[in-house]
């Protein structure tokens, strides 16, 4: 039988101070010397009013590396029953690496120094930060370590600044003599993403005093087999494929911007709660006993405050009706951090002073690169500190 596991401790790290929206295009530039035509839209519909970006308010240059801000994350586990000297197992993951090669994780464990311990970094864009949590739960659960550390991060700022954009604007002065602004796909994440990082301390026991959550299942489901890329970074899409990132020549990557994140609004909205959260939920309730009575806070990772009714109605059509007074989310405060958001999300709830014995959270954390979908259920153990 595997042992249950617990998260004992939950952190959070965000660079620097919040940048409101009159800041962002300032820290982030303007492409083509213009401002956005499409900030203001976008800004409007997502309804995120402040988030961070690991970039130096006076310079405007890169101030951490991706693996600097996890390590600040893990390091922030730092308390009664976390000694990073004792890891057994550590994975960290995010869709901005700092570099293809080598992985996340070992640049990251590089950063913390601490002793020699497994090391695994897992692939994807927001799902990543669940899959890395997935693989710390199983490796504790298996008994194959006693403890380890899942950590989620996304230094999008560094993929989203002007800079990246020029020589794309540069190669097409003719077309956009008039327009010069670069394609709304890659425009609009511009104004959605940005920087953090979060991480958890996982042991086979709870907390011997004050508060644990046990992760009682985490189902993780890839809809790929009928669903075409949606979101992607590194390649071109040709129709329904994607043409990658070493086809190209370095003159051509630049002239035609291949490594900057895009997305298929419209594929997007048509099918993001369709897929990740009607169809993924009837696969899971078919086996999970599961009920929206039974949860008493709902953490969803979604993108804008666009999708937040449409994924009320998504719910409801699923069968788990969850009232939205019980939802629990910082989108609009903290960001959308991608691979880190539920980890954020969560260090916000556990650390504030609400949680009870007994209680159940649900973790939904959708991604559009190809649709795929995890839920997790998590019970609040231990005593009042």
């Amino acid at each position: 039988m595997p042992h249950p596991v617990f998260i004992n401790r939950v952190s959070a790290y965000l660079p620097h101070a919040p940048v409101d929206n009159d800041q962002m295009e300032t820290r982030l530039g303007q492409v083509g010397g213009r401002p956005s035509r499409a900030r203001n839209l976008v800004l409007r519909s997502n309804g995120i009013t402040q988030r961070h970006y690991a970039i130096d308010p006076q310079s405007g240059l890169p101030s951490l590396t991706n693996a600097q801000m996890s390590a600040e994350a893990i390091r922030g586990l730092e308390g009664p029953g976390f000694d990073l000297r004792r890891l057994e197992c550590l994975v960290a993951s995010s869709a901005s690496p700092d570099q293809v090669m080598p992985n996340h994780a070992v640049m990251v464990h590089g950063e913390l120094g601490n002793p020699v311990c497994e090391v695994v970094s897992t692939a994807g864009i927001c799902l990543c930060g669940v899959t890395a949590l997935k693989y710390a739960y199983l490796s504790v659960a298996s008994g194959e370590t006693a403890n380890a550390v899942a950590c989620g991060s996304e230094l999008a700022s560094s993929l989203m600044h002007a800079r990246n954009f020029e020589a794309e604007l540069d190669s097409r002065v003719d077309a956009l003599e008039q327009n010069p602004e670069i394609a709304f796909e890659k425009d609009f994440l511009r104004w959605m993403l940005s920087d953090g990082a979060g991480a958890v301390w996982l042991e086979a026991a709870p907390n011997a005093q004050g508060l644990s959550l046990r992760i009682d299942w985490i189902d993780i489901l890839s809809f790929a087999d009928s669903m075409p890329p949606c979101m992607y970074a590194g390649a071109e899409r040709e129709g329904e494929r994607l043409i990658g990132w070493s086809r190209f020549d370095g003159e051509a990557r630049n002239r035609h911007s291949v490594m900057a994140i895009k997305q298929d609004v419209k594929l997007l909205n048509d099918n993001i709660v369709r897929v990740t959260v009607e169809q993924a939920l009837e696969r899971i309730l078919a086996r999970r006993p599961l009920s929206a009575e039974a949860i008493d806070y709902f953490l969803p990772h979604y993108s804008s405050e666009f999708f937040r009714q449409r994924l009320a109605v998504g719910l409801a059509n699923a069968g788990l009706p969850i009232p939205q007074e019980r939802w629990f989310t910082n989108l609009t405060r903290k960001g959308n951090t991608g691979a880190a958001s539920f980890f954020i999300m969560l260090e916000e709830l556990f650390n504030g002073g609400t949680l009870r014995p007994g209680q159940t959270l649900l973790g939904y954390v959708p991604e559009s690169g190809r649709f795929s979908s995890a839920f997790l259920h998590l019970t609040v153990v231990g005593n009042q500190p």
